[in-house]
């Protein structure tokens, strides 16, 4: 399914969305995922920086449907803790855990666009290290997981269950939505699952090694200590072209 303006339109009627959303709302995030695993199979996938959420859904899929896709982003920055952390739970899960790059490498990207991008135009390289190589990815799928909440933040308040997302071209199912921090670390704990330890050093969200750093007295998830004193909150891939911070997204 490519990306284009032509079909931006969703397949199922917004009726439709609307109904799944007020059925799957008292439900639990296995629940969503059951269903979510029997309505796309192969054509679903799961994208993950390995927060805590990511976590949580990767277990749950890997006991509903082993072998499951769950990929990520390498944007060749991210923490040595990060990338530990993903082989840990590839051996670990029952899940296909899959490396997703743009292709790009740093180098090429000094060569073209100017040394340390992130630091003079961080949209820009969002959208080349994050939202291009996405986009190309979720090409030939029709579904793809997160584990955006809406306790995350105030532009995440509003997150619906299940979605159409017309710049991808893929259903987005977040089964996590209406938990809580809380409930994710509870998961955790009970089912002695590993997580990323620069949460316990101060980083409440984890993103690329220069645009993330600690916040003093953090307590639980926020974007905070994300790209620093500037206004940008969201690296494009859960924002629409237009956005403030996903505008970016419409680059070609």
């Amino acid at each position: 399914m490519a990306f284009a303006s032509d079909e931006s339109a969703s397949p199922w009627s917004s009726t439709r969305l609307a109904a799944l959303n007020a059925q799957f709302e008292p439900h639990g995030p296995k629940a969503i995922l059951n269903w979510a695993t029997h309505t796309f199979g192969e054509d679903l996938a799961q994208g993950t920086g390995f927060g805590p959420s990511g976590i949580v859904i990767m277990h749950m899929l890997a006991d509903l449907r082993p072998g499951t896709t769950v990929f990520y982003l390498d944007t060749d920055l991210l923490f040595p803790e990060t990338y530990k952390l993903c082989d840990d739970l590839d051996e670990r899960l029952d899940v296909d855990v899959t490396r997703v790059h743009g292709g790009l490498s740093l180098d090429e990207q000094a060569e073209q666009e100017g040394e340390e991008l992130w630091n003079r135009n961080p949209n820009r390289c969002c959208f080349l290290r994050k939202v291009k190589p996405l986009r190309n990815f979720l090409d030939d799928r029709r579904a793809w997981i997160t584990g955006v909440r809406r306790d995350q933040s105030e532009r995440r308040a509003d997150t619906d269950i299940l979605s159409w997302e017309g710049q991808y071209g893929v259903f987005k199912i977040n089964p996590l939505a209406n938990w809580t921090q809380k409930e994710v670390w509870k998961y955790l704990f009970e089912h002695d699952l590993p997580y990323n330890p620069k949460h316990d050093q101060g980083y409440p969200s984890l993103g690329c090694v220069p645009c993330t750093e600690p916040v003093d007295q953090a307590d639980g998830y926020s974007r905070e200590g994300r790209w620093g004193d500037r206004d940008k909150t969201e690296c494009g891939l859960h924002t629409s072209p237009g956005d403030e911070d996903g505008a970016h997204a419409a680059e070609s």
